[in-house]
């Protein structure tokens, strides 16, 4: 349940989590006709918007089956982020796709020592659509297209597996930008209730399956947090970047050593999984087991949670706030914005997670005020 700090669960709860407690309101809706929750759903969507039904429809039956409380305040998280990330497109168009797949070709292509003449003279093959793959490239659009495109080449081509292997360069897609890594996760742990025998990958492009695990990743957790802004940076950076970033500064007031305020306090391999060699923190960690009566095994060992909500009981999360608190002389908060510039072949501008954050506040305050309903 989405109750407090807690997360979403197969039932409905009857308090919302503070930092989703928007004008005094701590409870759900109170809306039992299934008619009368749509029309009012429909009315937080954002003017421009098309099928404002269809999206309130699928809305509906996403948090249903999540269990998250039908609120103005949980509703305006998903629209918020959703209008932010694809302006509820749901498969956004990418300006410039075709120059970023030449240029990973070629990467990919000196990485494995494959003369780009070889490369090109393969592209230029029927691919299962009709079209040559290089006409495919050529009219690259969005994301989806971008996918499909990468699936062909993999199994069709005839260095395809050992060249581009399980490479598909979508890693987010869908009206809210879901972690293609994140849906497979989840659905490997709890089965996406409307699939037809696709892969979660396609799940996750269309409407219904990109707003199910966006509203997953961004509402079914006990995000820690008193400002929803940390919420909407968790989407960003990752679930509990915000409490970590807030665990990095406390280390930073008793550490010599530069300590990097991005809410990772491990170090991470392509597939998410922990590296064995120690991270910045870890090591500064260590310098300080004395003082915090943990040694270098203990230290790893609660690491190890700080993507989960344990991390915040553990001995090292408990023992390093007093310490820091004791060295800057007042309280430290549990929360702070991580500080991350946001790369992607995606983006052309300076951007950071604190940004996204606050733009999607933005948008979410303006959805706040379409509620008029008493």
């Amino acid at each position: 349940m989405l109750v407090a700090c807690s997360s979403v669960g197969p039932s409905v709860s009857d308090s919302l989590p503070p930092d989703l407690r928007q004008g005094g309101v701590e409870a759900p809706w109170s809306v039992p006709e299934p008619a009368k929750h749509r029309e009012r759903l429909v009315k937080l969507l954002p003017p421009a918007v098309k099928d404002k039904a269809g999206w309130a429809s699928d809305m509906q039956l996403v948090f249903s089956a999540l269990g998250i409380p039908p609120a103005t305040s949980t509703y305006c998280a998903v629209i918020a982020v959703t209008d932010q990330e694809t302006n509820f497109q749901v498969d956004p168009a990418v300006p410039g796709l075709p120059g970023i797949v030449r240029a990973e070709l070629e990467r990919r292509a000196g990485k494995f020592g494959i003369p780009m003449l070889l490369v090109n003279a393969a592209l230029l093959k029927d691919s299962p659509s009709g079209a040559s793959y290089q006409a495919r490239i050529d009219a690259l659009k969005t994301e989806r297209q971008l996918s499909d495109l990468f699936d062909d080449m993999i199994t069709e081509l005839p260095f395809g597996r050992d060249w581009l292997a399980d490479y598909n360069p979508v890693r987010t897609a869908g009206p809210m930008q879901v972690s293609i890594r994140f849906a497979e996760q989840r659905a490997a742990e709890t089965p996406y209730p409307y699939t037809k025998g696709k892969r979660v990958r396609d799940d996750v492009f269309s409407r219904r399956g990109g707003l199910y695990y966006g509203s997953a990743i961004l509402l079914d957790y006990p995000a820690p947090y008193t400002d929803v802004r940390y919420r909407f940076a968790d989407f960003n950076a990752g679930r509990y970047s915000s409490r970590n970033a807030a665990f990095q500064t406390a280390l930073a007031k008793l550490s010599d050593a530069a300590i990097a305020l991005d809410g990772d306090l491990l170090r991470y391999d392509a597939d998410g999984e922990a590296l064995p060699e120690p991270s910045g923190v870890e090591r500064a960690l260590r310098a300080l087991g004395r003082q915090l009566k943990l040694s270098d095994e203990q230290i790893r060992r609660d690491l190890l949670q700080e993507k989960t909500a344990g991390f915040s009981e553990t001995a090292l999360f408990e023992r390093l706030f007093p310490l820091a608190e004791a060295a800057a002389g007042k309280t430290l908060p549990r929360q702070t914005m991580p500080k991350i510039a946001l790369k992607s072949p995606k983006i052309s501008r300076k951007l950071s997670t604190e940004w996204f954050a606050e733009r999607v506040h933005t948008r979410f305050r303006t959805c706040l005020g379409r509620d008029t309903t008493d």
